[in-house]
């Protein structure tokens, strides 16, 4: 890809992962509320491509997107107790404010950060905890309406459906990611569902890289590695995106991965 990608929230964890892995495969432009440190900026990022900003703010949004190919929007509140101002004002508004710079400068690709947290209330009382084992058939796969499990979850489905509009009407192409557990080194221990959701950093930056190279036009992906347990299913991002996880959370005991001497 020769024209810049723009990754919003970089200094995060999901950011991390991302330029940690990725380096320099891309021309990164990076966005984030606050300055970031010279150990969260890849080799080969120049100054003027580090834009501290808040993603509300339409000009400085369109001054970092203008000229790139793709944007990865991760920037929002995190927090799954986050109250309702605040995934209001972070999360859908900075994230229609991200779709409308988008369209107007002209970015072929829009890529979203939404979460498990937009499907969380599947998890009823009577699939748990049998869906998190390896025998159990239950099987979310973006088809599925949303049914969020807390007001975080709702500004993602939120973001989600902007993203249906902006393709809709203004023929953006839209990906959104359904991220699930990502940790570093080694999956939650003793944790069926963290286990069943896991996404190491390395397959989360290699199913990001995916979604600013294909071809596609809307798509909801989930973005977990290819874990024995699961009831996410990766098939649309493997079909879709060439996704190609490496990693499975049955290969770890505890904190040691199975095999290792």
């Amino acid at each position: 890809m020769d024209e810049p990608v723009l990754l919003t929230g970089a200094g995060g964890r999901v950011g991390q992962a991302i330029l940690r892995h990725l380096g320099e495969r891309f021309e990164w432009r990076l966005l984030d509320r606050e300055p970031l440190s010279a150990t969260k900026l890849p080799a080969g990022v120049d100054e003027g491509d580090v834009f501290v900003a808040d993603v509300t703010d339409d000009d400085a949004v369109r001054e970092a997107l203008d000229g790139c190919a793709a944007v990865i929007h991760l920037a929002g509140d995190p927090r799954p107790e986050a109250p309702w101002d605040s995934v209001l004002q972070n999360n859908i508004d900075g994230t229609q404010t991200m779709y409308e710079a988008a369209v107007e400068v002209d970015v072929g690709k829009f890529v979203f950060a939404s979460s498990n947290h937009a499907v969380g209330a599947y998890e009823t009382d009577s699939r748990t905890p049998e869906m998190y084992r390896p025998h159990g058939d239950f099987r979310l796969d973006g088809t599925e309406l949303p049914r969020p499990s807390n007001l975080y979850g709702v500004s993602k489905a939120t973001g989600e459906v902007l993203g249906r509009y902006y393709h809709d009407h203004h023929d953006l192409s839209v990906v959104n990611v359904r991220i699930g557990n990502l940790t570093e080194g080694h999956p939650p221990i003793d944790y069926e569902r963290g286990q069943a959701m896991w996404l190491s950093y390395r397959d989360c930056a290699h199913l990001f890289e995916r979604c600013a190279l294909a071809d596609y036009e809307y798509e909801i992906v989930y973005g977990i590695s290819d874990n024995d347990r699961k009831y996410y299913s990766i098939d649309r991002a493997r079909d879709v995106l060439g996704y190609e996880p490496r990693d499975n959370s049955a290969e770890w005991n505890g904190d040691e991965r199975v095999g290792d001497e």
